[in-house]
């Protein structure tokens, strides 16, 4: 299988490629992702389209730099009714997202792109469907409270894996495309590569 760049700095991305055996780096984009999806949600673009986008840009601009290698970019986005819910950047954000998608069903939408010397040469999108139970104030503040600001910040509000599991009446979907990373689908791509 071949070696990829991640142009992510996302840990449970890095971790489930490590997981998998791909051979990886990390290498960040550092796009200004608030301006383009600002600059998207402007034309109406829908969340879906968002997070390809994202992916894309994320992964051209790294291969840009490095000729020849294969970089994945990866972006997951929270779609509630048609609304694009990006991740908090304080508790209070937190809060106040987790009382939007109280008691209702949202979809989390994880891209991935992959990309050479600049130019995307796969790409693939998943969808996976949640049901938040009804839950109190009370019920968010001690979820919150439980868990850490780099999981808060890293996950869009719920961590799969740990404690955000038991925030959901319903899950439909593949657990690595909710973590961000459809690993799946990745794998059959670069057992593909030639």
């Amino acid at each position: 299988m071949s070696k990829i760049i991640l142009a992510s700095k996302s840990k449970i991305r890095k971790e489930i490629l490590d997981k998998n055996n791909i051979i990886n780096q990390v290498e960040p984009s550092n796009i200004d992702e608030d301006l383009i999806k600002k600059s998207l949600l402007n034309e109406k673009a829908s969340p879906e389209i968002i997070s390809k986008n994202l992916a894309e840009l994320k992964a051209n601009k790294v291969s840009r730099k490095t000729s020849n290698s294969l970089v994945l970019g990866a972006d997951s986005v929270i779609d509630l009714n048609g609304e694009l819910i990006s991740k908090p950047s304080n508790r209070d954000e937190a809060l106040i997202i987790l009382k939007k998608l109280n008691g209702k069903k949202h979809y989390l939408i994880s891209s991935v792109c992959i990309s050479q010397n600049g130019l995307m040469i796969w790409n693939y999108t998943d969808k996976a469907a949640l049901t938040m139970k009804k839950m109190t104030d009370e019920d968010l503040n001690n979820y919150l409270s439980k868990i850490s600001d780099e999981a808060l910040y890293s996950y869009n509000v719920y961590q799969i894996e740990g404690e955000g599991k038991n925030l959901f009446s319903n899950i439909d979907g593949d657990k690595d495309t909710i973590m961000g990373l459809p690993i799946k689908k990745i794998k059959e791509y670069l057992v593909n590569y030639k």
